[in-house]
């Protein structure tokens, strides 16, 4: 099970990364705050103090097209914070 989907690069996450090292992940939604906190440390090598997790749910959506409104759904998600130990940096464009 693949428990972290891809990181969130954001203007804001991008902000917080500097001032208060925190990074955004979009992770499994059956995934808990342990395991999150595993898979990050194993995936970037360094040492996590706090994960905080946050279920969105799917907004409904419509749309007007010749054939008529066509209405939908996005996706529900998780997303999760997670704050890293002093010193500790994660460098997203490494692999660039």
């Amino acid at each position: 099970m693949a428990i972290l989907i891809k990181p969130v690069v954001t203007e804001k996450m991008s902000q917080q990364g500097e001032k208060l090292n925190r990074y955004g992940f979009i992770v499994d939604k059956n995934a808990n705050k342990i395991q999150i906190k595993d898979a990050v440390e194993q995936a970037y090598s360094v040492q996590i103090e706090a994960v905080n997790t946050m279920n969105y749910g799917g907004k409904k959506r419509s749309r007007n097209t010749k054939s008529g409104i066509i209405t939908g759904k996005t996706n529900a998600y998780k997303k999760a914070i997670v704050t890293l130990a002093e010193g500790d940096e994660i460098d997203f464009y490494a692999n660039i």
